[in-house]
């Protein structure tokens, strides 16, 4: 992890970052450490929790304190700002960064996956932004808040429906929050990354035929020249902290696709037809019955590999630096590895 040298204005100030175990959430904890700041980081696991509060440490020579707390539940999350809050004598800074990833055919989807989506993403970021938002306003040194978009939230990916609707939501949020807080004293950032090398897809949840959904998802999110290295994301969003920036789009690709999405969306969206068409089919879909069963969603880690050899291929063509960042940024399951 690069060091920078000059004096930052977050120096000092109190930050809470949900999410904050691994990948992207842990990324942005180390670095707000790295400028000075009395960091929090939150998740569900507290093992995950402890491995990450370590990694930072080694990382950045720095102690951060640690808060279990699942963001799904209002109650949880008010006490867990409450504590971050007194643990410091100060709130200034809160990133709500936890989510989830499913990844799956429509067919292969039910009401569940979108609600899991929903509540996790949406209303764990809901929850969060507004039980931060009165100490935030009381921070002297005025509070900064950042909601962890998504470009999947700009235009609809396919197969990641819930992820995406969930996503547009906190975009929405954000935009509104920036809106009726204007001359409160307190900044809203919304970021928006395109595909980022974080090894999140040994956490994502697949469907439909799973390892085939695995095996494009985990090439594409860590292909070289589309993705973007997570440490370079995580300094970004930083600095748009520093700079109170109101809305951040990571990645070129990400950046063209939303303009194009803003200026042309039926072409856009024929063309997410397009590509859609080259994603594994749904074995229910291709079932004329409708009754060929699905693999089930499963984690990444667990998922079998390899699968056909042709899923194998493309798994291992853009997957490389993808599970490098797993390995890096504690998204690794302890216990026996799984088959590689």
């Amino acid at each position: 992890m690069t060091h920078t040298s000059r004096r930052s204005n977050l120096e000092g100030l109190s930050a809470l970052v949900t999410g904050g175990s691994r990948g992207l959430g842990l990324l942005v904890a180390a670095r707000l450490a790295q400028r000075g700041c009395q960091v929090t980081v939150a998740a569900r696991d507290e093992d995950e929790l402890r491995r990450g509060a370590e990694w930072v440490e080694e990382k950045t020579g720095r102690r951060v304190s640690t808060a279990v707390c699942d963001v799904r539940d209002r109650n949880a999350v008010e006490s867990m700002v409450r504590q971050a809050e007194a643990r410091r004598g100060r709130l200034d800074v809160v990133v709500a960064n936890a989510g989830v990833i499913q990844v799956a055919p429509v067919e292969s989807l039910d009401n569940e996956a979108f609600e899991d989506a929903m509540t996790t993403i949406f209303g764990g970021t809901v929850n969060t932004a507004m039980a931060a938002l009165p100490h935030l306003r009381m921070s002297e040194a005025g509070g900064r808040l950042c909601l962890i978009g998504s470009v999947g939230g700009l235009l609809a990916v396919p197969h990641l429906l819930p992820y995406s609707c969930a996503k547009a939501a906190v975009g929405a949020l954000g935009e509104g929050l920036r809106a009726e807080t204007a001359g409160q004293g307190l900044s809203v950032t919304t970021v928006h990354p395109g595909l980022m090398r974080t090894g999140s897809h040994l956490q994502a949840e697949f469907g439909g035929r799973s390892s085939e959904e695995f095996a494009w998802f985990s090439a594409l999110s860590g292909a070289p020249v589309i993705s973007m290295d997570a440490e370079r994301a995580a300094e970004r969003i930083v600095q748009a902290l520093e700079k109170r920036r109101t809305r951040v789009v990571l990645t070129p690709a990400a950046r063209v696709a939303s303009v194009a999405h803003g200026v042309a969306p039926t072409t856009v969206t024929r063309l997410s037809g397009l590509a859609a068409r080259l994603l594994p089919r749904s074995p229910s879909a291709e079932s004329a019955a409708g009754d060929s069963a699905d693999d089930g969603m499963a984690q990444g880690h667990t998922i079998d590999r390899p699968a056909t050899s042709w899923t194998e291929r493309a798994r291992r063509l853009g997957s490389g630096l993808n599970d490098r960042a797993a390995r890096h940024y504690n998204q690794r399951i302890p216990g026996p590895p799984t088959s590689a």
